[in-house]
This record gives structure tokens, C-alpha cells and sequence, in this order.
């Protein structure tokens, strides 16, 4: 015999074996194509999960942050009425003294005109003292030159004792509070004579 095998019969198994792998179908165009289809629509699900789980937690930060400003301009808020109710408080508490001064005066049955006049002076030094506590200043503008930012003319006066646009008299004082006008001084105000 000879050693190539003359029949089918002859051939080892293992040989066969790899004839018939060797024989399997090859997959056509389409069955690779669906293969890649599948494949990319398996990582586009995967890549939009992700994009999913990033948008929530953006979005859940963004409602957070929302929340959070929305809270700030409440107590923002809060502070600015506190700010506006309270404002005065010290100034309150200050001015209570003034009161109990002209309150304890009136409440004295036998004073003379002295006792009076003394007790007025002393609650307007108080009072006084108080508006200074707070930059409350004075305008007194006797002799100065009439500045309209700061004093109201209420008459002009003909002299010859005063230059011109000069303050000779003081109807009712100004006051300014840290330089800021709270009322004008209504003044009477020189002009040249006649």
C-alpha cells in the first residue's frame, strides 16, 4: 500500500476534523455589517447611560445651587428688614433719657422759673449730646456766606452792615448727618442796599 490515502475512508479523523473547520461557511458581507451594528448600538447605549448619569447629576447640582441662592437672597432679605426695623435702635434708646428728662421737669409742681430754665438746659445738653453720639451736626450759619446745599433763604434783607450773600440771621437751625443734609438752615440773607 501506498502511504497516500486513495479514499475518503482512509483519512485520519484529525485531518478531517480540519477539513471541516476549514469548510465552515465564511460569514457574507451583511452578517459582518449586523455584527458592527450590534456592537456600536451596545457601546452608543453604553455612551448615552453616561451621558444620562452626567446630565442628572448636572442638572441635580444646578436645582442645588438654585436652592442655595435662593436661600442666600432670603436671608439677605432678612437682614435688610432687621436692618431697616432696628436701624434706630441705639438712637431710640439714647433719646428715651431726653424724654424721661422732660418727663421728670413736668412732673415737678413747685419749680420756679430757675429750677425750669436750669432743668431745660441740662435735657438739651443731653439731647445735644446725643445727636453728636449719632453725627448729627448742627448749622448755626450766623455771619457766614449763604451756600444753598446747606441753607433755605427766607427773605433777603437790605444792609450796609453785612456784605452782600452774607447770613445775618437764623430762622430755624440746619442739621447734617455724616455731611449728609437732613435740613437745610432757613436763613435770612444780606443783600447790597439800595
Amino acid at each position: 500500500m501506498s502511504n497516500t490515502p486513495d479514499t475518503p475512508s482512509d483519512v485520519d479523523h484529525d485531518q478531517q476534523d480540519k477539513i471541516e473547520l476549514d469548510l465552515q461557511p465564511v460569514p457574507d458581507d451583511s452578517e459582518i455589517e449586523a455584527q458592527a451594528d450590534q456592537q456600536s448600538v451596545a457601546e452608543l447605549k453604553h455612551a448615552l447611560q453616561e451621558a444620562t448619569d452626567k446630565a442628572d447629576a448636572n442638572w441635580d447640582m444646578h436645582m442645588r445651587s438654585l436652592a442655595e441662592l435662593e436661600n442666600v437672597k432670603r436671608r439677605a432679605q432678612k437682614d435688610i428688614e432687621h436692618a431697616h426695623k432696628f436701624a434706630l435702635e441705639k438712637f431710640s434708646i439714647d433719646l428715651l433719657a431726653v424724654k424721661d428728662s422732660l418727663e421728670l421737669g413736668l412732673s415737678v409742681e413747685d419749680a420756679g422759673v430757675e429750677k425750669i430754665r436750669e432743668g431745660t438746659e441740662l435735657t438739651l445738653k443731653m439731647l445735644t449730646q446725643v445727636l453728636a453720639k449719632f453725627n448729627i451736626v448742627e448749622l448755626d450759619p450766623v455771619a457766614e456766606t449763604f451756600d444753598p446745599n446747606h441753607h433755605q433763604a427766607m427773605t433777603m434783607q437790605p444792609t450796609s452792615e453785612h456784605p452782600p450773600n452774607t447770613v445775618i440771621a437764623v430762622m430755624q437751625k440746619g442739621y447734617l448727618l455724616n455731611d449728609r443734609l437732613l435740613r437745610p438752615a432757613m436763613v435770612i440773607v444780606a443783600k447790597a442796599d439800595d
